[in-house]
């Protein structure tokens, strides 16, 4: 495999993830929170509910809605961003709720709404999936009902060979076939992807190299969110003592 041999600008393997760290409750007045990071891109998540939805009309009797927001914060990249949901944030609003859902058992709260906040606080490629990874692992903190927690990160492909995390440097790889951009995400302990989103082009031959790739990630990032929310139930304990 050409990714073995891969020699990338910040010294990681072709299948290595950039360091993770992982935060839950950093956000004391939300019903659940936590933070994720992917090396320099650090996005935080706040869980607001589940409580009723307005206007009623939107109400569904047999079900709740999640409804997520995404943004990157105006200081989060190098070109200080406009303020305000674009059409990027609006489209990935729309993904990360259809990454969340499978999740989420809804149906325990009719005529509701779970909100979901993402923030992005410093970006540097892969802002989506560290926004999945932490919106999971803060839904996981509010107590809503869930199968499993989400796991999500962005594989790829720089000229002929596959790599997993990708940085905005090779995001904007241009020489050869140039860059593929392939977020996904999954349940984290079976073989339910719910989100699978693509922007470049990639040999038909190569995706099962990607989704085997993208289970073993999903191993390693299922580990850092289960010990973020782990020291947090101990943390609550040694409290209450």
């Amino acid at each position: 495999m050409t990714t073995k041999q891969l020699k990338r600008s910040d010294g990681r393997k072709a299948n290595e993830l950039r360091k993770m760290t992982a935060k839950v409750g950093v956000v004391p007045n939300a019903d659940g929170s936590a933070m994720f990071s992917f090396g320099d891109t650090v996005a935080i998540a706040a869980v607001y509910g589940p409580r009723q939805l307005h206007p009623q009309h939107l109400q569904n009797p047999s079900t709740g809605i999640l409804r997520c927001v995404y943004d990157l914060l105006s200081f989060s990249v190098y070109d200080r961003k406009r303020p305000g949901p674009s059409r990027r944030s609006n489209e990935i609003s729309k993904v990360t709720g259809w990454a969340l859902e499978p999740a989420v058992d809804l149906d325990a709260f009719p005529n509701t709404v779970i909100d979901v906040q993402i923030y992005i606080l410093q970006a540097d490629a892969g802002t989506r999936t560290a926004g999945i990874n932490a919106a999971s692992m803060a839904l996981a903190h509010a107590g809503i009902p869930m199968r499993d927690l989400v796991c999500s990160v962005a594989l790829g492909k720089i000229d002929k060979d596959l790599i997993a995390d990708l940085t905005k440097e090779e995001e904007d790889f241009k020489e050869g076939e140039g860059a593929t951009d392939f977020a996904i995400a999954k349940l984290a302990t079976c073989d339910e992807f719910s989100l699978l989103q693509m922007d470049g082009k990639i040999q038909p031959e190569k995706v099962k190299e990607i989704t085997k790739m993208a289970e073993e990630t999903c191993k390693e990032i299922y580990e850092v969110q289960k010990k973020a929310l782990k020291d947090v139930v101990e943390s609550d304990m040694e409290e209450k003592k």
